[in-house]
């Protein structure tokens, strides 16, 4: 038989792992493989330097050769090996829907989320846009059943407390230096190669049900760090992907709460990305199916995307009463209210951010004062992308009020702070307000302003 094999990505770890755990010689597979092919109607001639070649050069053979190395593995290790447990998924299908899956299995979905992370380079193969249609499934399949039955696993190497701490603890740490410096920051990188060089093993390891439950939870906000990261810096598709992933970990975790969070980060990059009533939808799915499990502050969060998303689309009145819900789940917590810790940095102040901009889009600036006002606590040092970001909208609705040089002076303060913020989401607001200030180009304060942002915000 002719081979024509392509290659994919260096090394191909995931099937070295498994012909290790299998106790195969390379010879041995290849006889094996041979022999399965022959039982399937095909002639082969593989050898031990063909293994060697998949193994060390990240070599795919033709169709429907990687089924057979698959069922090879699976006859030695007593269990189904699937194509893209070995690293040899179809590379056509894989760039299309890799990372897009949302298996009903817990234990599929385990594997696709490790392969994903393992063998993903958004830099190589995934582009900038958004298509919806994407979390279509996603959406349905969370909303229809939030939570599975606990998973154990018996295989590779055992999951102990301290591997969950370390991937807490860098989830913490991406979101502090993500709300900071945006994005594009280095960290955001850092937590990339957490979670394909420790996550992802450790998602293969050997633990119990209790350990599981947690380790999901970890991985899920992890992924959904990198996915939000990615989209800040304009890597739309490459967000969905991290989203998806999150929100199935977040199933596999029993933790409702956790998808309830999840769901919502996906809903504000639809919301961002001009699809406010899909987003609305999605927000308002993710309360109503954890309104029985979920704290309050998360509630409150997905009541407030919510608002946002019918903000977005002119429906004063729906923005209206999901806002007020939410400041009223706000209102409720007490300190004995059960409270996660990752979602701490929604404060009252920062409601009242979100609340300038839905108030904006409504083209109700005085609202949108009121609500700036009480925004103001937010801290510029630890909340330095939402800060500038709430600028550059106020600066908007100065503008809504007819008054330039208010709009000028603060939109000044936002450049101010987003020049020094990697992020193209928060950059894209002063673009909307240079955009706005259009009808004054012939200002000089307006041509001054805008030519230094078209700068600054371009600048390497």
């Amino acid at each position: 038989m002719a081979d024509t094999p392509r290659r994919i990505h260096g090394r191909n770890e995931d099937l070295a792992r498994l012909i290790l755990a299998a106790g195969a010689s390379n010879k041995s597979l290849a006889h094996q493989i041979n022999r399965i092919a022959r039982e399937a109607g095909r002639e082969t001639r593989y050898g031990h330097t063909s293994v060697a070649n998949w193994v060390n050069l990240g070599m795919i053979p033709r169709d429907p050769v990687p089924r057979f190395v698959a069922v090879a593995l699976g006859e030695r290790l007593g269990r189904t090996v699937t194509v893209e447990e070995i690293g040899m998924f179809d590379r056509h299908r894989g760039e299309r829907d890799l990372g897009l899956d949302f298996p009903r299995d817990p234990s599929d979905a385990i594997r696709v989320a490790a392969t994903y992370w393992r063998t993903v380079d958004r830099r190589k193969f995934l582009n900038n846009s958004f298509a919806v249609s994407a979390f279509t499934t996603p959406v349905t399949r969370w909303l229809t059943q939030p939570a599975d039955a606990a998973t154990a696993r018996h295989t590779g190497r055992r999951v102990g407390r301290g591997d969950l701490d370390e991937l807490w603890q860098a989830a913490d740490e991406a979101r502090l230096w993500d709300s900071k410096f945006g994005g594009g920051h280095w960290k955001s990188s850092s937590v990339t190669e957490c979670l394909r060089l420790r996550a992802a093993p450790l998602l293969l390891g050997t633990y119990t049900e209790a350990i599981g439950k947690e380790l999901f939870s970890a991985t899920a906000e992890l992924s959904r760090v990198v996915g939000w990261s990615a989209f800040d810096i304009g890597q739309h598709e490459a967000a969905q992907r991290h989203f998806v992933q999150a929100l199935r970990l977040a199933r596999a975790a029993g933790d409702v709460q956790s998808g309830c969070y999840v769901l919502t980060t996906m809903s504000l990059q639809t919301m961002l990305r001009g699809h406010p009533q899909q987003a609305a939808d999605m927000a308002e799915g993710a309360y109503e199916r954890a309104k029985n499990a979920a704290a309050p502050r998360v509630l409150a969060f997905a009541k407030l995307a919510e608002a946002r998303a019918h903000g977005r689309a002119g429906d004063a009145r729906a923005a209206g009463a999901a806002l007020a819900l939410s400041e009223n789940l706000l209102d409720s917590i007490r300190p004995d209210s059960p409270d996660p810790d990752w979602l701490s940095y929604f404060t009252h102040a920062r409601l009242a951010a979100d609340a300038t901009e839905i108030h904006h889009d409504l083209g109700q600036p005085r609202a949108a004062f009121a609500w700036n006002a009480q925004a103001d606590a937010m801290p510029p040092g630890q909340f330095t992308r939402a800060v500038g970001i709430r600028l550059a909208v106020l600066a908007g609705s100065h503008l809504q009020d007819h008054d330039l040089d208010q709009s000028l002076t603060v939109g000044t303060r936002a450049l101010d702070i987003l020049r020094t913020v990697t992020s193209t989401r928060a950059h894209g607001y002063l673009t909307n307000f240079t955009t706005a200030l259009e009808p004054w180009k012939t200002h000089r304060t307006v041509r001054d302003f805008v030519a230094r942002a078209r700068t600054e915000l371009t600048a390497p």
